[in-house]
């Protein structure tokens, strides 16, 4: 594989896999549990056999779904969240043998739990069941071994998992709701309101409210849930604390749609949330919700001209509530989310902004950041997929690119650029069936 760091210019370069940010659990699956403060290359995760189709984290713990439908894991795994037989945590990315027969085709990671979507539509789940967010009722604590999850009896396309709740969307367009993460919030804020059934069930349940419209995906927080719908549309519920709801309300009950002029009436695309922030696309990207580490990627000044939202100690939260494009992202061809940071591909490079206390925003530093910054460690090629875990990143670095790139003082300016159609692959070691 080609080395990181290359002069421009220089020859063809292999896709890489790089990690980034906390890895007090090996998250990073670089073999150690230090953090890292910039992009590291996994070694040999690159050169011979199979191509990457999805990256993302957890908690603590990282998944990696190939072309060929297997599950690689790596980090925390006290609850058995990798799936693997045994609660040890893991340093390297390893094969998920107990899905062998099975094509995975999306992963969702909570934090101490795994959600798996299959080719079938068939979902799976294993970790921890403390809040039933495994959606499979008759275990108790942790569940080392991928489960089916039985209540779901149609086919899903779609799912997403929180701090300790989890989402599924179905062929039909209808979603379900799991886990008790969210009820104890729902409780104080009802005020002995009856709580609807999806906030308290610990296997799946029809979220109601959202009968009249198609669910296309979802997407899952620390203590709210987001759904997009086949015309465009968000529908939200859960805890309003940081206004990322974008209502007066402190906890929606049931789901409520985001008016489509806060996003100039532009059809959305897709949606990521933080733990507390929201991120949508249309054309353009927007932002909203909490801004304290920088998280949204840009500033609002308040009408006495004074700075109300971006990594200032106290936010205006009704200006930080709007949500607002952030223009230097419009265009973007890959967009993911951390608990409270966050990655982008503009114009062929990878920026990163909001929290980076363990290093996840890969510029070195340990400060927050709160205006997308290009990540320069991965150089002037082409990040073909992009993860994130609450506190670390990875991203799959594609060939290289001709011409001088996208610098810190001009991503404003930058176009997107399609993503070349270029497979990472990842040799395994067949002995011991991990990538090292």
């Amino acid at each position: 594989c080609g080395a990181a760091g290359r002069a421009r210019g220089a020859g063809p370069m292999e896709p890489a896999l790089f990690a980034w940010g906390a890895n007090s659990y090996g998250q990073l699956g670089l073999g150690h549990r230090e953090d890292v403060l910039v992009p590291q290359p996994l070694k040999d995760v690159c050169c011979k056999y199979r191509g990457f189709k999805s990256i993302t984290g957890g908690g603590g713990h990282s998944a990696v779904v190939t072309d060929a439908g297997e599950l690689f894991v790596c980090g925390h795994n006290k609850e058995g969240q990798l799936g693997l037989n045994h609660s040890e945590d893991v340093l390297h990315f390893t094969l998920c043998t107990a899905l062998s027969g099975f094509c995975v085709t999306q992963i969702a990671c909570g934090w101490d739990f795994t959600v798996i979507l299959v080719e079938t539509g068939l979902v799976l789940s294993c970790g921890s069941n403390s809040f039933g967010q495994l959606g499979v009722p008759q275990i108790s604590g942790s569940c080392l071994v991928p489960q089916k999850i039985e209540a779901l009896k149609e086919k899903v396309v779609a799912v997403a998992a929180g701090l300790r709740h989890a989402l599924a969307a179905t062929e039909s367009g209808s979603v379900f709701q799991w886990g008790t993460g969210m009820a104890s919030r729902a409780k104080r804020a009802s005020q002995g309101k009856t709580l609807p059934l999806f906030l308290t069930a610990k296997e799946p349940c029809g979220v109601t409210g959202l009968e009249d419209v198609k669910v296309k995906t979802v997407a899952a927080s620390s203590y709210h849930s987001v759904s997009l719908t086949d015309e465009g549309c968000l529908y939200v519920w859960g805890s309003n604390k940081h206004g990322q709801l974008v209502s007066k309300e402190i906890f929606l009950l049931v789901p409520k749609k985001i008016e489509t002029y806060f996003f100039s009436h532009e059809k959305i695309a897709a949606v990521w949330s933080g733990w507390t922030h929201l991120v949508a696309q249309t054309g353009r990207v927007f932002t909203w919700g909490r801004a304290d580490y920088g998280q949204l990627g840009r500033r609002v000044v308040a009408p006495d001209g004074q700075e109300a939202c971006g990594a200032s100690e106290q936010p205006s939260e009704p200006l930080c509530n709007i949500p607002t494009s952030v223009p230097c992202l419009d265009g973007a061809s890959r967009i993911a989310c951390g608990s409270e940071h966050n990655l982008a591909v503009v114009g062929g490079r990878c920026l990163s902004w909001g929290w980076n206390e363990h290093g996840m925003c890969g510029d070195g530093s340990e400060a927050n950041i709160p205006m997308p910054k290009v990540v320069a460690a991965l150089g002037d090629v082409e990040p073909l997929l992009l993860g994130c875990g609450a506190g670390h990143s990875l991203a799959l670095r594609g060939t290289r690119r001709g011409g001088g790139g996208v610098t810190d003082g001009d991503i404003a300016a930058t176009e997107s650029e399609d993503a070349q159609a270029v497979c990472s692959t990842v040799k395994r070691n067949d002995a011991q069936n991990t990538i090292t």
